[in-house]
């Protein structure tokens, strides 16, 4: 008979949390360069939906309990589909990217969001 502490946790949902300092610039960042829809909105907190259970949250830092952390130690890491066509909207959108890197068996290209915060987009590589 499984015991309730035989169970492994469910998760339903997975939301990050980003506490910003240039809160405005970053909610224009992932709402105008990735075109995330905005699933929920108040004047310090925009929750974007990025999967069918995968939420990026951006809170103003001035406003909640817990400090930015200048972009540092975090890394948003989005598997996608076509990386050289994402890159190319984002240079047209003038985002700085870098160049296509193989690394880990993927093609991965990295940006900044306005707080510093490190994304790394790849693509797995079929042999």
């Amino acid at each position: 008979m499984d015991s309730y502490i035989d169970k492994k946790m469910q998760i339903k949902r997975s939301n990050t949390i980003l506490y910003c300092k240039k809160w405005s610039e970053t909610v224009a960042f992932y709402r105008d360069i990735f075109d995330f829809e905005m699933s929920f909105q108040n004047d310090w907190f925009v929750e974007f939906q990025i999967t069918a259970d995968s939420f990026l949250s951006v809170a103003d830092e001035s406003r909640a309990t817990i400090d930015s952390v200048d972009g540092q130690g975090v890394t948003l890491a989005w598997q996608v589909e076509d990386i050289q066509t994402i890159r190319d909207k984002l240079i047209v959108k003038d985002v700085g990217v870098t160049e296509i890197k193989k690394r880990w068996g993927s093609l991965v290209v990295y940006l900044h969001d306005p707080e510093n915060h490190r994304i790394e987009l790849w693509q797995e590589v079929y042999k």
